[in-house]
């Protein structure tokens, strides 16, 4: 328990900044989950729009400071990696037109 006045602030500010944190965190990662569902679903429409969503909301972490910029291009990577080799797998008929050029 703190027992300074400044502490006392401290502590206010650590659990504010600990729930924005937490949403934008629970952001990227819902979207990397939605992502990966919609591979695993056979969906390239809505693969590649959620990687989209979760490439931004993963930039966001980082340029707020919530996540490591490597951290976030390390995740970056293992998505779109895993997004290729799942478009190169479906026959061209069923890529995505703006994935496709």
């Amino acid at each position: 328990m703190p027992n300074t006045r400044s502490a006392k602030k401290r502590l206010r500010q650590n659990e504010k900044r600990r729930l924005r944190n937490r949403w934008f965190r629970g952001r990227a990662k819902t979207f990397i989950k939605k992502a990966k569902k919609a591979m695993m679903a056979g969906d390239a429409e809505s693969a590649v729009y959620y990687t989209r969503l979760a490439i931004k909301a993963l930039d966001k972490a980082a340029a707020k400071g919530i996540l490591h910029k490597r951290n976030v291009a390390r995740r970056k990577s293992r998505l779109m990696k895993q997004l290729n080799a799942f478009l190169k797998q479906l026959p061209p008929e069923q890529v995505p037109e703006e994935v496709a050029a």
